[in-house]
């Protein structure tokens, strides 16, 4: 092998000091991340790529730009150039845990294409637990079956709600008050009457 077939080989395995961005990025599932990846100038007409795999010689292409600052969108992936900027971001949309796995950015140019790998990791998302009451009385807190469509669960309405938790206890403190005041006066003599 000669020089610049073993250069061309390092920078298709390695990755290419003309085009950075980060080792790992971490996102949530049915979230969303942006990788921002850097090149350095006389890159910016050229295009730029985002491929899935960790072998850089097999590596699918996901999305490319068109060699233009356009904006690019494929299903849950878009991609975009800033060219004064000289970076480009990659942005994953809905996020699933199967789409862990080795990335790269690159640029598409004459010869071997300059890249940068990128591990992105994609956490589960977190789970809402359910109280022991919450479980035993699911029907409380279940969707309406289909012959009660159109009715919320008691616990779902929002006036049975507002009945329990502000409207029974203003009206029993109202109530409270209004005994208080025409509460029958105690003299110390013990005849109301005398005392009027």
């Amino acid at each position: 092998m000669h020089l610049p077939l073993l250069f061309c080989l390092f920078l298709r395995l390695s990755g290419s000091s003309a085009i950075s961005g980060p080792r790992a990025v971490r996102g949530v599932e049915r979230g969303s991340l942006t990788v921002r990846c850097r090149y350095d100038p006389r890159y910016e007409r050229y295009v730029k790529w985002w491929c899935r795999g960790a072998a850089w010689n097999n590596c699918p292409f996901v999305i490319k730009t068109t060699g233009s600052e356009k904006e690019v969108k494929k299903g849950r992936v878009s991609i975009r150039d800033n060219q004064k900027d000289r970076s480009f971001t990659v942005t994953m949309e809905e996020l699933r845990l199967d789409d862990s796995d080795t990335y790269w950015c690159g640029i598409e140019i004459p010869g071997p294409d300059l890249g940068n790998p990128v591990e992105v990791t994609i956490d589960p998302a977190p789970t809402v637990l359910i109280s022991t009451l919450a479980t035993s009385n699911a029907n409380m807190f279940t969707v309406a079956p289909k012959e009660n469509q159109g009715q919320l669960p008691l616990l779902g309405s929002v006036h049975f709600l507002l009945l329990v938790f502000l409207k029974v206890p203003l009206l029993l403190g109202m109530l409270g008050a209004v005994l208080w005041v025409n509460r029958p006066l105690r003299s110390s003599g013990g005849n109301p009457e005398k005392n009027q």
